[in-house]
């Protein structure tokens, strides 16, 4: 770019503007911020990711990912069968990194709010606060494959206890109320979560959710389940 190109500035919590480069140097580029723009790329309903974290560099590319399908929070989590163990200085070392990784994919997609990346934790810990509240209004499912219930029969259940179903318009509707419906989706590392794991969140109160008869990667379920709730409730 050069001096008179125009880029877009967002500040990751929502607000976007429209600006001009004005100086274009090796280490410094000075633009004159112009006016606000309307950027209104988030999902309707939120949506957080409980992972355990696949090692390597498929943690990296399931940040990426799942910022462009619009996830709102990731959850980064230590499991029984977890391959990659992180803790201390280096555990936060990681999440800076995949923070960073979230606000370069928002570059990328468009989107004007950045995903909270969390600090690591255990399964265990997180289920025990967090993860085992029995919080109103939000939904909580299990990447199972168990006996579970299929994605879309459990999401027309979430519908219905709003008693106002998707198709009529009731997820836009707590939308346009600033009350977007909340979604929390727990999946396992590599080997998935052990049966101790999975009994532990069901008796918590989470739901037993199916994506189909594959066996997914553990870096593959979590964007697979946002994929969907983007194709059921963006219109």
């Amino acid at each position: 770019m050069q001096p008179g190109a125009v880029v877009h500035l967002f500040d990751g919590a929502g607000r976007t503007w429209e600006a001009t480069v004005t100086e274009m140097g090796r280490k410094v580029v000075t633009v004159e911020v112009g006016a606000a723009v309307a950027n209104d790329r988030e999902l309707p309903v939120e949506v957080t990711l409980a992972m355990g974290m696949p090692a390597n560099d498929r943690m990296d590319a399931l940040v990426e990912k799942a910022a462009e399908l619009g996830v709102g929070v990731i959850q980064p989590l230590v499991c029984e069968r977890s391959v990659l163990r992180l803790d201390g200085e280096r555990a936060a070392k990681k999440v800076a990194h995949w923070q960073a990784v979230a606000v370069a994919a928002c570059e990328q997609s468009g989107r004007a709010v950045v995903p909270t990346v969390r600090p690591v934790s255990s399964l265990a810990s997180w289920l025990s606060s967090e993860g085992g509240a029995a919080l109103g209004g939000v939904h909580r499912g299990v990447l199972s494959l168990r006996e579970a219930v299929s994605v879309q029969d459990w999401l027309d259940q979430a519908d219905a206890v709003t008693n106002e179903p998707a198709s009529q318009g009731g997820v836009q509707a707590c939308a346009d109320k600033g009350q977007r419906r909340r979604f929390v989706f727990l999946s396992g590392p590599e080997g998935g979560l052990s049966p101790q794991e999975e009994s532990a969140a069901l008796g918590a109160g989470w739901s037993a959710v199916s994506l189909g008869r594959r066996v997914l990667r553990a870096d593959t379920a979590p964007l697979a389940v946002l994929s969907v709730i983007g194709a059921r409730y963006e219109r």
